[in-house]
This record gives structure tokens, C-alpha cells and sequence, in this order.
């Protein structure tokens, strides 16, 4: 029945679900156009996304029909209980549904905390080959898995030495969940010869531990951008939108007093040291090319379920693009058992992105 329902209900194929809108995109004057009632504003302050030159395989009805068939695994997960740092519902569904579209034949995870999202993985791949570097005490360790210590950063190991030569880096997905600067990230998965990456935490501007891809893809000359004003329409937006979200972020969050907004104000952030590093306008624009130069595909997760049904009330859905399952979607949401969760496990949403680098 549910499968008749869904097919009824969703018989779309939206290849660009979950990326942008083609064109630009304009924050002002989305804000000047939108009516008092909006639903909850998907996407009201702007998606930021780079350009792909090849769209993704999967449409709407996959995801929902996958989703279907992934609550009865992730109710079986071993960590149930709320942990800082493991991944929620959502990141949970898209990295499970991505692994088991791309069939790796090897995974490589960075930053796999307490062995949650190796779970998942092998979940989706029961038969790769998974090296999981950095995690901390897993409660989850399988024997078909490689456990590095963290002090062996994925950036400082030589890989062509280390994989057997009979792996096709073009078969090897790389899973990144260590809150370091993504683009550095992004050169050196390039520079070794992978084209397959899933980033967790892709943080929105303004917000997180390290430089993001969406950070690096927030630019003026995409639509993109912020108006540090405080008599902006954006100002005044955010600091609204603070009071029934707690992630939300505003203007003075945005910009430093000189009116940098790139990165978090201005900076490129990257965990390992803490660092932060200021860079100028020019280089964050540069960084942005050099990313889209060898970008194939960029693909963000959409949300799950529209806060009206998740009751989340953590991150912003104005700078998501629209979820699953909208307002209207309730009797498929119940169906799915989706109700029985807690809200919380739907408030971790934060852009995770798979991205296909050219070969």
C-alpha cells in the first residue's frame, strides 16, 4: 500500500533534488517577494551550491522509497541514545542511501566517531573493505574493517603504498566526518587520485569547526553573498528567524566588523590546531574556481521532513532546499514510523554533500 502511495503521491523525477535551482540566486530579493505566509521558508535566505556539470542518477521517488526501507534498519542502530558527534536521521539516510547507490568497493572514513557511521557503511556494503581512521572507541568494530589511530591523517599517508593495487581509486568512496577545512580536503582526495566524497558536516556560512564546500560555494558572483548592513532585509530576517531556530544565524554572526562575511567572518577555518586562518575576498572567490574546475557533481541532502512534521526546531530551513516529506505529507510520514521518533533526531541536519570530483 505504501509503495502504491508513494508512487502515486511523488511520480516526479527531480534529479536536482537537493541542489539549487538553476541561475542565480538573490537573498534581497527573495526577501522583498516573499509573502507573509511561506510554509516554513525553505530556502528563503538562498541555497548556496557550485555548479555541477553532470546532474545525479536518482530522483525523488528513489529517495522516498529508499527512505522506506532504511527506518526499520536505523531503528536497529547499536548507538540509541543522543552522542555529540554521531550522526542524526538524516546524515544517517544519506550516507546509508549514497554507499549503497555507489557500491564502492572500498570505503575510506575519516572521523567515524564511535563507529555509528561504520555501521551504517557496512550496512549498505556489507562486503567492502572499510579503513576507518580516527575513530574513538568504537562501540560497533567489525572484523572486514581497518582501524588507523588518529594520529594518522588521511592528508599525511601515502595511499598508493598503502591500497592494494587491484583497487580501482575510481571504486573508492571517501567519507569525511572530521570537521577539518573541506577544501584542503577536496585537494588532496584530488591530488591522490579519488573522485568519490561524502563531507557530514557541511556547514553553513557563518557556522562550524572548519572552511566548508558550502562556505566555498556562497559567492557574490553565483547570487550568492550577504549584505552586512544591518538595515538589510537579511539583518532583519535573521534576527527573527534567531527566535524560532536555534541554529539560525545572524548578521553580526555573518560578518566581522570590517564586512568580511566568507567562511566565518572572514576566516578559513580548520580544526586540527584550531586554526584560523583570515584570507581575503579574492582568494575565497579563487578557491571557489579552483573547486569548480574539477567539480563533477555536487549534491546536498535534503532534509528528511519538514520541521511541521519532525517538530525539530535546530537548523534553519531557510537555507535548505525543500525536505522529503512536506507539511502535506503526514499519512506517508506516520506510515513510515517517522512519528514514533524524537524530535532530536531530526535536528542534526547539516548539509552533509556528496561530491564527484572529475577523473
Amino acid at each position: 500500500m505504501l509503495l502504491l502511495l508513494l508512487a502515486l503521491e511523488w511520480n516526479l523525477d527531480w534529479k536536482h533534488l537537493g541542489s539549487a535551482p538553476g541561475g542565480h540566486y538573490c537573498i534581497e530579493e527573495k526577501l522583498a517577494a516573499a509573502g507573509r505566509d511561506s510554509s516554513w521558508d525553505f530556502g528563503l535566505l538562498g541555497v548556496p551550491h557550485c555548479k555541477s556539470k553532470k546532474e545525479v542518477a536518482w530522483s525523488k521517488s528513489e529517495l522516498l522509497l529508499a527512505l522506506r526501507d532504511f527506518i526499520p534498519l536505523y531503528e536497529s542502530r547499536p548507538i540509541k541514545q543522543y552522542q555529540r558527534g554521531v550522526l542524526g536521521l538524516d546524515h544517517s539516510f544519506g550516507l546509508w542511501f549514497l554507499a549503497r547507490r555507489l557500491q564502492p568497493e572500498s570505503i575510506i572514513e575519516s572521523g567515524g566517531h564511535r563507529g555509528h557511521s561504520t555501521w551504517i557503511l557496512r550496512r549498505a556494503v556489507p562486503d567492502a573493505r572499510i579503513i576507518a581512521l580516527g575513530t574513538e572507541h568504537p562501540s560497533y568494530v567489525h572484523a572486514n574493517t581497518i582501524y588507523v589511530t588518529r594520529d594518522n591523517d588521511f592528508g599525511n599517508l601515502d595511499w598508493d603504498n598503502l591500497l592494494n593495487p587491484s583497487v580501482r581509486k575510481t571504486k573508492i568512496l571517501l567519507v569525511f566526518d572530521d570537521h577539518q577545512n573541506q577544501f584542503k580536503r577536496v585537494l588532496q582526495a584530488k591530488n591522490a587520485g579519488f573522485q568519490h566524497l561524502i563531507f557530514a558536516n557541511n556547514s553553513d556560512t557563518g557556522s562550524g569547526e572548519a572552511y566548508s564546500l558550502r562556505q566555498v560555494c556562497d559567492q557574490q558572483s553565483t547570487g550568492g553573498g550577504h549584505n552586512c548592513s544591518i538595515d538589510s532585509r537579511e539583518a532583519a530576517a535573521r534576527s527573527q528567524r534567531k527566535k524560532s531556530w536555534d541554529r539560525a544565524i545572524e548578521i553580526s554572526e555573518i560578518c566581522s566588523s570590517k564586512g568580511e562575511w566568507w567562511g566565518v567572518r572572514g576566516q578559513m577555518r580548520d580544526k586540527p590546531d584550531r586554526a584560523s586562518v583570515y584570507i581575503t575576498h579574492r582568494d575565497h572567490a579563487s578557491n571557489h574556481g579552483i573547486f569548480e574546475s574539477m567539480l563533477q557533481t555536487y549534491w546536498e541532502l535534503p532534509p528528511v521532513a519538514s520541521p511541521g512534521l519532525s517538530k525539530q526546531r535546530s537548523y534553519d530551513p531557510a537555507r535548505t532546499p525543500p525536505p522529503l516529506l512536506g507539511d502535506e505529507d503526514s499519512v506517508v510520514f506516520d506510515a513510515m514510523g517517522l512519528s514514533q521518533l524524537e524530535p532530536w533526531q531530526f535536528g542534526d541536519y547539516s548539509q552533509l554533500v556528496y561530491v564527484r570530483l572529475d577523473g
